[in-house]
């Protein structure tokens, strides 16, 4: 079942929420700190009232097995459509929970939610050091928007 999250599903998101960064830390040790979450409890219980922040948990067996953070963005610019987005934020499926297409659920739930609202798109970022998370996002038929490049010194 996939619904809004809740305060009580707070604990479970930051579980969560370690194990991205766990995943994070081990493609980019140089931008990503081994322990921590990239959201405080305090931080996903604001972000839970908020319309344009939703979060949505997929529950297995009365648990959390995964999550997607999601957030609406309007663009409006002298050069640029006016449109609006669903940026996906986050998303995390429970490392015992993988390959039974939790991820893929949470993400055509995020795509019609989307479309409910009246987005243009769905857009995300995918580090490089994570080719599980492109080749999954790929197989959803997602394709790259544009790429952004760096100098590490």
């Amino acid at each position: 079942m996939i619904r809004r999250a809740t305060q009580e599903d707070i604990p479970a998101i930051l579980r969560l929420l370690e194990q991205v960064l766990a995943v994070h830390h081990q493609g980019r040790p140089d931008l990503f700190r081994e322990k921590g979450t990239k959201y405080s409890g305090p931080e996903l219980a604001q972000m839970l009232g908020q319309a344009d922040a939703p979060i949505f948990v997929l529950e297995e067996g009365g648990s959390v097995a995964g999550y997607l953070i999601g957030q609406i963005i309007r663009a409006d610019g002298a050069a640029q459509e006016p449109i609006t987005t669903l940026y996906v934020d986050d998303l995390c499926v429970d490392e015992s929970a993988r390959g039974k297409g939790i991820g893929r659920q949470l993400m055509e739930y995020a795509r019609d939610y989307a479309r409910e609202q009246g987005c243009h798109n769905l857009t995300l970022h995918v580090w490089e050091g994570n080719p599980g998370a492109q080749a999954f996002y790929e197989s959803l038929g997602m394709k790259t928007q544009y790429t952004c490049l760096e100098w590490v010194f």
